[in-house]
């Protein structure tokens, strides 16, 4: 059994379903187990009337653990670009704004929502199998959505850090925002995980590296 997957999962059946179609669209071999949700949704507040959006929702696992977090008063939405998990999605979470679409178009789809800002980003996407251009342009929408004191959450995995583009993303993501720690490993995940989070506003560790003595 794989970790955190119990047979018979209605989210992990169309989780596995969708990679066997398109293997290359979802980037992951699993549904993220419950500890990654649980470190990816760190950075949701708990603040009245919150709105969170979770981009690469897949089977809904890190969905749940949002929801989980979130005031009963917020709002919750998610962008999957994968059809079968779009539909998924609906089907098995009525209570989920689920759009289905591109990350690159984030900022467009939260403007037909009727939204200018969000508190928290919680990210699955596959990092690694973007080249640099899509990277930075997806990070450029999360950081230009992103409230002044909202914080972004994205799951990597293990396995990607030899390659070229993981390292290229982190460069990118301590280009564009000005606090970034990490978390983890998280061994209890298939495969093993890292957690990433990021915020515009400086550590206080920053900003003493940052300012003349």
């Amino acid at each position: 059994m794989l970790l955190g997957i119990r047979p018979g999962d209605g989210d992990t059946r169309a989780f596995l379903s969708a990679i066997m179609r398109n293997p290359h669209q979802l980037g992951a071999i699993a549904p993220s187990s419950k500890v990654v949700a649980r470190l990816a949704t760190s950075v949701v507040p708990g603040i009245r009337g919150a709105v969170v959006v979770e981009l690469g929702a897949g089977g809904g696992v890190i969905s749940d653990a949002i929801r989980d977090r979130l005031s009963p008063d917020g709002r919750q939405l998610a962008v999957e670009l994968n059809h079968d998990m779009v539909r998924h999605l609906r089907r098995s979470r009525p209570w989920l704004e689920v759009i289905a679409g591109d990350a690159g178009d984030l900022s467009k789809f939260l403007g037909r929502a009727g939204l200018t800002q969000v508190d928290a980003i919680v990210s699955s996407l596959p990092w690694s199998l973007f080249d640099g251009q899509r990277q930075k342009h997806i990070l450029d929408e999360v950081s230009a959505v992103l409230a002044p004191d909202g914080r972004f959450s994205t799951v990597t995995t293990l396995t990607a850090m030899p390659f070229r583009r993981f390292r290229l993303f982190r460069g990118l993501l301590e280009h564009t925002f000005a606090t970034v720690d990490t978390m983890g490993p998280v061994w209890r995940n298939v495969p093993p995980a890292l957690i990433f989070t990021a915020s515009k506003v400086p550590s206080p560790a920053s900003r003493d590296r940052r300012e003349p003595r």
